[in-house]
């Protein structure tokens, strides 16, 4: 049976899981920095995902059906969808269809460069789960060539139409809107040791606002103005001088953040059971 984002949020390994996948997808991120930005925000992550679970339901992508799916389920405005789509083939993350006979839909697919980044996602996902019970669902994964075409598109499917993803709590819900601002949060927890996670004001591993936003290729302007927000909500601080000393989290920030994996985790984990749990032996 696949985990529920409760029993996954009150499991005892939590902090300390999370905190290993949190650094796995910082190694992701800064391996290609580029590709990974596709996911930059909540909005590009879940158009992302919505094109790739077209690719692999009707072996390609036309910017229709794109537009079609992005308006079914409210995730951003046609201009958007379309400039996101056009980004994608500047960029080389899809491509035209080798035998594409049809100019004016152009079907696409994604080049195997964004496959690689997307399979090394959902691998860094079943790790996470693994690490809750034993299991071998990333052996499940890696013994079938047709596993990601199976596990995608149900991925897609719960992440469109969960209302917890869908509006995220407070904080957290500041940082989705940020260029990279996964990327930000996933630095943040990446720092703090799961043994202080009690505490109101948890210590990261942040001391340079400067350094922090070279690190993530973010404008220091644009982050120092977000961090500030998220300072005003009582989310986050420094020890010492703002910018220059070691930065805190609330611990109300970090269950949000806990939160918010919780039901992504959960999600990934009923598509597995659902599209490849028969592999396990």
């Amino acid at each position: 049976m696949a985990f529920s984002a409760k029993e996954i949020s009150g499991h005892p390994a939590l902090h300390r899981i999370v905190r290993s996948q949190a650094k796995a997808l910082l190694a992701a991120y800064q391996s290609s920095p580029r590709l990974s930005s596709v996911f930059a925000t909540q909005q590009r992550w879940l158009m992302a995902h919505a094109g790739l679970a077209l690719y692999f339901r009707q072996g390609a992508i036309t910017t229709a059906r794109f537009l079609q799916l992005i308006e079914l389920h409210s995730v951003a405005s046609k201009n958007t969808a379309d400039a996101f789509m056009k980004e994608m083939q500047q960029y080389n993350y899809v491509e035209s269809l080798p035998d594409n006979t049809d100019r004016r839909s152009n079907p696409l697919r994604p080049t195997p460069q964004a496959l690689e980044t997307l399979a090394a996602w959902a691998m860094v996902h079943l790790t996470t789960l693994d690490g809750f019970d034993g299991g071998r669902r990333l052996a499940a994964f890696a013994a079938r060539p047709d596993a990601l075409a199976r596990l995608e598109p149900l991925i897609a499917d719960g992440l469109l139409t969960s209302e917890p993803v869908r509006t995220p709590e407070k904080t957290f819900s500041l940082f989705t809107w940020l260029n990279n601002g996964g990327v930000v949060m996933e630095w943040l927890i990446s720092g703090v040791d799961p043994a202080l996670a009690s505490q109101d004001h948890i210590p990261t591993g942040v001391f340079s606002v400067g350094e922090f936003a070279n690190l993530l290729k973010l404008s220091r302007t644009h982050l120092a103005r977000k961090l500030r927000e998220a300072e005003a909500l009582g989310s986050i601080g420094w020890l010492g001088k703002r910018g220059n000393s070691t930065m805190w989290v609330s611990r109300d920030f970090y269950r949000e953040y806990m939160d918010a994996q919780a039901v992504k985790l959960a999600i990934i984990d009923q598509a597995f059971e659902d599209s490849l749990s028969d592999t396990v032996a």
